[in-house]
């Protein structure tokens, strides 16, 4: 990790812990020392493993500094649209003829054998798509009718057809593809982003969360949470009407200067506490009172559209005033562009189990009608803009969906971890190829087979950082996004 320009970070880290406050919370005692002792000449503490860990040097009374990485990046932003509830990829992106000429046939036992399922019984068969697929672009992608604007940019993306993952549950699956757990508790990869690279923005968060669709995803607030790192890095949700965030406007009556007064005022009681307690959280009271009122211009300015031009608002599909997906794409290029870390948009509902609302008829055809025109323009408009050469656009669910049909009000598809597609455009990463295939009925990969892991190691490298070496100490153990696993997925790079 290259030094931060500011020399006197470590001095305000010490200050930032009082003597009572050290004491009280190194846990000092004979055998903690002993243990020290162990740890440095053979443990995790000894000088070639200290050598794999890097620690992020933070300034704690300014989290969001700009900071570098490893080695220099490819890209500086993040957009992330998660398509909530797993699209089904047998509808979009992998056309399999062998799958519509056994339809209706049940599946190979070997298929199956040791295999589990969230739904399934075991007594199903196989379901061919009823979608019209078409080759597109110089790459040769199959893509189906449901996508016509997203044909356009077939060639702008790098598509990862040969994805995995181990979790077959909604809940549980977006936190391991967000925070590489299963389980809340862990930061979100956003939150390990501005822990690592800090924000160009101090007007605005450096993580931003935007929310499209019927309802919220699973996981709730834990999929943006910065987990045990300081809360200063957990990603901030924009509601979608009416102020931003909530409380931002000054009371009525409150004048800007008498309101500095009361942010000076109560920052100064809380640096009083701070010297008392050592409590690194007063310090992220602090600065999220300060964020408030600098965001008081900056979040409105932002969510004020009028600036774009009509030509911008047609490309997305946006009706100003009226909250979307296409919307919230809109704004996340506003944010990228206000140097905004890391933008997340999660859009819902793509499970497609087959019962009310959840169909594989008009519920789907709605979903991707949805996010089809918006994602597109999204890409051409940073494309244009020169912002995607320094801009990583990921798009995908939390898993796939199964060749094998799941009977209820109607037939739909399961939850499926075997195999499925997402795609990745942007700076340094190679733009209209395919990685990945899977077999004939769409199973399983057969040929460069990735794990969600390998796509995080991957994305922490575009921004410039090793990913064993990205840590973050906790309960006498140091953790990172990939956990003990993950590899750099190399054939998508430049």
């Amino acid at each position: 990790m290259a030094e931060n320009p500011d020399p006197d970070i470590e001095f305000r880290q010490l200050r930032a812990r009082t003597r009572r406050h050290f004491f009280g919370e190194c846990g000092v005692g004979v055998g903690a020392i002993a243990l020290n002792q162990l740890l440095a000449r053979d443990g995790i503490a000894a000088p070639e493993a200290a050598a794999k860990v890097s620690s992020v040097k933070v300034d704690p009374a300014n989290p969001l500094l700009p900071r570098v990485g490893h080695f220099p990046a490819k890209v500086k932003n993040v957009i992330y649209l998660f398509m909530a509830g797993a699209p089904s990829q047998l509808e979009l992106f992998d056309d399999k003829p062998k799958l519509r000429e056994l339809h209706g046939k049940p599946p190979p036992k070997s298929l199956l054998e040791g295999k589990r399922f969230a739904f399934l019984k075991g007594n199903e068969t196989l379901m061919g798509s009823q979608r019209k697929f078409e080759r597109v672009g110089e790459c040769g992608i199959t893509m189906s009718e449901m996508f016509p604007h997203m044909k356009q940019i077939a060639d702008d993306v790098c598509w990862l057809q040969g994805l995995t993952t181990d979790v077959f549950n909604h809940g549980p699956a977006k936190l391991f593809m967000n925070t590489g757990f299963p389980a809340p508790g862990r930061p979100a990869m956003g939150a390990w982003v501005t822990y690592g690279l800090g924000s160009e923005s101090q007007d605005l968060p450096g993580f931003v969360v935007l929310q499209s669709g019927p309802r919220g995803p699973r996981g709730g607030a834990s999929l943006w949470a910065s987990g045990f790192l300081p809360t200063s890095f957990q990603g901030v949700p924009f509601r979608s009407k009416g102020d931003p965030i909530l409380y931002l406007k000054s009371p009525s009556g409150l004048t800007p200067a008498a309101e500095r007064d009361f942010y000076d005022t109560v920052g100064q009681l809380n640096k009083e506490r701070l010297e008392k307690t050592g409590d690194p959280e007063i310090l992220t009271r602090i600065n999220a009172y300060e964020m408030a009122f600098r965001m008081q211009t900056s979040a409105p300015e932002l969510m004020d559209l009028s600036q774009e031009s009509q030509e911008t608002l047609d490309l997305y599909g946006v009706k100003p005033g009226t909250p979307s997906f296409a919307t919230n794409c809109l704004l996340a290029r506003r944010l990228v562009e206000r140097g905004v870390r890391f933008v997340q948009l999660y859009h819902t509902n793509w499970d497609s189990h087959g019962g009310p609302g959840e169909n594989l008829n008009n519920d789907f055809e709605k979903v991707c009608l949805d996010v089809d025109q918006a994602t597109t323009a999204l890409i051409k408009d940073l494309k244009r803009s020169g912002l995607l050469k320094d801009t990583l656009v990921i798009w995908g669910g939390e898993f796939g969906r199964t060749p094998m049909g799941e009977v209820r009000t109607t037939i739909g598809r399961d939850h499926h971890i075997e195999a499925f597609t997402m795609w990745v455009a942007g700076g340094g990463v190679k733009s209209g190829v395919i990685i990945g295939k899977t077999d004939e009925l769409g199973f399983g990969v057969i040929e460069d087979k990735y794990h969600v892991h390998d796509l995080q190691a991957t994305v922490l490298h575009l921004l410039g950082f090793d990913h064993e070496r990205l840590t973050y100490r906790f309960q006498g153990r140091d953790f990172r996004l990939t956990d003990v696993h993950g590899h750099v997925i190399e054939k998508m790079l430049t």
